[in-house]
């Protein structure tokens, strides 16, 4: 274990999750010079010399002071012991397994990452889109999100969400009923299964995918962290899509972010009455405008590559009356809805001869469009259907 490996440990243990003066310190004097200096509660007098602005000496100062205070909690050499018997390991800025990705977010850039499971996370993110939307789900929600992430996940794309209840719990489940990949970002420790009651989840996610957070092993969820974590699943993804949100949303952080980092951001449509679906319309209206999806093969198209991952038209239903010849079809049209015709009142209608008109209604009932009946011919039921 490296001198930065251990220093970027500790660091995910005593600080909030991409704090931009963490990241600014860790830039300037590295990882290990960090935590130098906050066991010091000071700059380097070097450093401080080369800040140029005396307002940032000062709030770097302040924050050396309030992590030095965490710092006497971290146990980063327990962290790394009970991460190593939970199968869990540190993927840290440079790694080959870390994502370049992350790499977008600047000052907001995680320290470390801890990762559960036996994938790898940044060959799993070549080809990801992020499924996010409300804990409080609808039927219509969890139904399409279960749905789109099983068909991602049979193309080879891996679903990357957030792990909570609804849309989230759908979207992997989906993913993993498929046998797809899917990566869940915790905003608690990986081996803490929160919510508990997607235990199974994460428990199955951790045996055959991937769980994901920036928090040392044993850390609880914190409220403001879910928000933070969004963040990561926006960078994480090619392509953040909202499958179903309020006006509040927490997903709406996530669509914010992935537009923040130049990803593709959608959005699926849902009833105009649905409270749920308020924050989808919100970006799908609101400038600039979410791109509107309604299928796995739509999303694909718009992260996939340019000129291969083009969505099928969908197939327009074709009736069989559609591969009628023209004067076949003027015979059919020619036939009252609710009565019967004789031949020579169809022929007259039609303006074609009656021997013509007669070979025509043949047909027309060898086709099962029309029927003899009582002065003539009618519609049968398949004719008159939509």
């Amino acid at each position: 274990m490296t001198e930065d490996r251990i220093a970027r440990a500790t660091l995910t243990a005593l600080a909030e999750p991409g704090e931009p003066l963490l990241n600014e310190l860790i830039d300037r004097l590295g990882a290990p010079e960090t935590l130098t200096a906050i066991r010091r509660g000071r700059l380097p007098d070097e450093t401080a010399a080369g800040i140029a602005d005396d307002s940032l000496v000062a709030r770097m100062t302040e924050r050396l002071a309030h992590w030095r205070i965490r710092l006497s909690a971290a146990e980063p050499a327990s962290d790394l012991l009970v991460a190593e018997r939970l199968g869990v390991r540190l993927v840290c800025p440079g790694d080959p397994e870390w994502p370049t990705t992350l790499d977008d977010l600047g000052a907001r850039r995680p320290y470390a990452l801890w990762l559960r499971g036996p994938s790898d996370l940044r060959f799993g993110c070549l080809r990801s889109v992020a499924l996010v939307g409300a804990r409080a789900a609808s039927s219509y929600g969890m139904r399409l999100a279960s749905e789109m992430a099983s068909e991602l996940g049979e193309c080879g794309w891996t679903v990357v969400s957030g792990g909570a209840m609804g849309i989230d719990a759908a979207a992997h489940r989906g993913s993993l009923a498929a046998d797809g990949p899917t990566v869940a970002v915790l905003a608690n420790g990986v081996d803490v299964p929160y919510p508990a009651s997607n235990d199974g989840m994460f428990a199955e996610i951790a045996r055959r995918e991937l769980l994901v957070s920036e928090s040392p092993p044993g850390t609880s969820p914190r409220r403001q962290r879910f928000l933070v974590r969004n963040r990561v699943i926006a960078a994480l993804a090619r392509g953040t899509v909202v499958v179903e949100a309020g006006r509040r949303s927490g997903a709406l952080s996530t669509a914010h972010w992935a537009r923040k980092l130049g990803r593709v951001v959608m959005a699926v449509p849902g009833p105009v009455t649905s409270a749920t679906s308020v924050g989808c319309h919100a970006l799908l209206r609101d400038p600039p405008p979410a791109l509107l999806v309604t299928r796995s093969e739509e999303v694909i198209e718009a992260v996939g590559e340019f000129g291969t991952d083009l969505a099928p038209v969908p197939a327009s239903p074709v009736l069989s009356r559609d591969l009628l010849d023209p004067v076949a079809r003027t015979v059919l049209e020619a036939l009252p809805s609710r009565a019967a015709a004789g031949p020579a009142q169809l022929a007259a209608k039609a303006g074609i001869d009656l021997p013509t008109a007669n070979a025509k209604l043949g047909l027309l009932s060898a086709g099962g469009f029309v029927e003899r009946a009582p002065g003539g011919w009618r519609l049968t039921q398949k004719a008159k259907a939509p």
